[in-house]
């Protein structure tokens, strides 16, 4: 199990383009690295807004070793906790989503309010006081129906991210005005930043993905964007039709490349992702013109991508679970009166990233499996088809490097 000194040193001498070391990608001590220096200090994507809709509405998810509690209180606020009773440590909601009015600890019924505030304790004595014990914060924050949470103390600035993709989102109505149709997680096993490298480029889509590359297409050009007035002709056409309709669509990104979003056409103008490229859902969400508006793509690591159609979204989380196994879930976002049956077909919707999903777990595993050899070493990265993860494994060695170097030590007279 490599410690930190290890795991620094091969990230410093990696080979700049060239995919990562079988340590990093199999290594239980980098594993525990990710989580403390990654996981455990970045915001996440953790559900969308529109899951919790109501006051005591819940959702929970589990990051690394810290059971989350996310759920709307009576004053509409979306909150997020640590799921463990200030008690003995009982989980307080062992379901991954429910509805309560009060939480409630199973073990010993301590009672806290929506707020987290501790409300009854039984037979705690005279000099016992309950606002010492009120359950723990997790930082949470709802970007335009998005929520984040992050588990550090102090939590990296999110302002800059808020102030894009807030307006980004409002053609979609914020997601405030969806629901959520269907819902999907697996299990991948591979190593979370092989599943991450994987949804990074399409290199891999035509020998991999049949269902998608009906709608989405495999020329790396209809991807790669290298700012505002800098992409493919066919893009760049979007966008102008984007700016006369006042919806955003233009490249936008963090500097170090942690975030990116833009809205992109479908191939020959399809609608949507979809067996026949057409809409899946007949009510287009928020205010969208066009049924053939293309996809908002937007990403953040380490934690989720996603697209945003005309007539629906669909938004991905993933979480690490081991060195080697990922949860991936996956959510299908449909405007909030759209009726099962009427509006849209759940199989329709979806079994083109079902598909894609299932097909992704399998190279993804695959590719794990090889890298467990002692016979792998990383190979180069395409400038041309891999450049998406070329920019996520960058960031990641970065974030690493500089959180696993030592800190000079204090000058002394």
């Amino acid at each position: 199990m490599l410690n930190s000194s290890e795991i620094l040193s091969q990230l410093v001498s990696r080979q700049k383009n060239y995919a990562l070391t079988r340590d990093l990608y199999c290594d239980p001590g980098v594993f525990q690295a990710d989580l403390d220096h990654v996981w455990y200090r970045e915001w996440l994507f953790a559900i969308p807004s529109c899951e919790i809709p109501k006051t005591g509405n819940y959702a929970t998810l589990q990051v690394g070793a810290y059971p989350v509690i996310i759920l709307r209180g009576g004053d509409g606020k979306i909150r997020a906790f640590h799921n463990v009773c200030r008690h003995r440590g009982q989980r307080l909601c062992s379901k991954a989503s429910g509805s309560t009015t009060k939480l409630v600890c199973p073990y010993h019924q301590w009672t806290y309010e929506l707020d987290g505030k501790l409300l009854y304790a039984r037979d705690m004595g005279d000099d016992f006081d309950a606002s010492k014990f009120g359950l723990k914060p997790v930082h949470c924050v709802d970007l335009g129906g998005m929520v984040f949470v992050c588990l550090a103390a102090i939590p990296p600035a999110i302002a800059d991210l808020a102030k894009n993709l807030i307006p980004y989102l409002a053609p979609s109505g914020l997601l405030a005005d969806a629901k959520v149709a269907h819902s999907s997680t697996i299990v991948e096993k591979g190593n979370w930043k092989l599943v991450i490298e994987n949804n990074r480029e399409c290199y891999h889509c035509s020998g991999s993905h049949p269902s998608l590359c009906r709608s989405y297409s495999d020329n790396p050009l209809m991807t790669v964007m290298e700012g505002p007035n800098a992409a493919s002709p066919e893009i760049l056409e979007h966008w102008d039709r984007c700016d006369k309709a006042g919806i955003p669509a233009r490249f936008v990104n963090q500097a170090d490349m942690q975030w990116r979003m833009a809205r992109v056409p479908l191939l020959d103008h399809a609608e949507s992702f979809t067996m026949s490229t057409k809409s899946a859902v007949s009510r287009l969400m928020g205010n969208m013109p066009w049924a053939d508006a293309g996809s908002l793509m937007f990403y953040h690591f380490p934690s989720s991508w996603n697209h945003y159609l005309a007539d629906h979204a669909i938004v991905f989380r993933l979480l690490p679970i081991s060195p080697t196994e990922t949860e991936v879930t996956t959510k299908w976002l449909v405007h909030k009166d759209a009726v099962e049956g009427k509006d849209y077909d759940i199989e329709k919707l979806t079994e083109v990233w079902m598909a894609t999903n299932d097909e992704d777990r399998r190279v993804v595993e695959e590719n794990q499996n090889g890298i467990r050899s002692p016979a792998y070493e990383p190979g180069p990265y395409s400038r041309t088809q891999e450049e998406g993860v070329i920019h996520f494994v960058d960031w990641y060695a970065g974030v690493m490097k500089g959180r696993l170097s030592p800190v000079p030590a204090m000058a002394t007279e």
